[in-house]
């Protein structure tokens, strides 16, 4: 499968809806929003990003959306995040497109977050060149209690 990126259309935004609204992803993925059925927050969640400084991208999988890729925040603690469709999980999906994110945002260090259980995410990450840094508890609003989660760092 040929992964790509690029910038996100409002055509996109339907797609993510949905992929963000699968009960299995949102159980791995634990840290999303309160009730990510609202489109209305969805909506105005996505044009705040969008009209942000942050670098969001559309995951291209052989031309269709498969996902969504950013590095967000202030420089010196920026993060990466990602989305992908549970249809495409264990492809090499999530991978491919970081790495491409990566090399477009050259920004470092760069951190990311993970569900300590969520040994897919943290296999991404890890291929990227992210280490595995402190461990923390937050609220997991999908599972509706605290979790164990994961901070990892890209350094170089």
């Amino acid at each position: 499968m040929h992964i790509a990126l690029r910038e996100v259309h409002d055509s996109d935004l339907p797609v993510f809806f949905r992929q963000m609204n699968d009960p299995e992803a949102l159980r791995m993925a634990a840290f999303t929003p309160e009730d990510p059925s609202d489109w209305d927050a969805f909506a105005t969640h996505w044009r705040k990003i969008r009209a942000s400084r942050d670098v969001v991208r559309t995951i291209l999988g052989d031309g269709d959306v498969v996902g969504s890729t950013a590095v967000y925040g202030d420089p010196g603690q920026r993060e990466v995040t990602y989305w992908v469709d549970r249809a495409y999980w264990g492809r090499g999906v999530a991978t491919a497109a970081l790495r491409a994110l990566l090399a477009e945002v050259r920004d470092r260090p760069l951190y990311a977050r993970a569900a300590a259980d969520n040994t897919g995410s943290r296999r991404v990450l890890e291929k990227c060149g992210f280490e595995t840094g402190p461990w923390a508890r937050g609220f997991a609003t999908a599972r509706g209690e605290e979790i164990d989660e994961v901070v990892l760092h890209l350094a170089e």
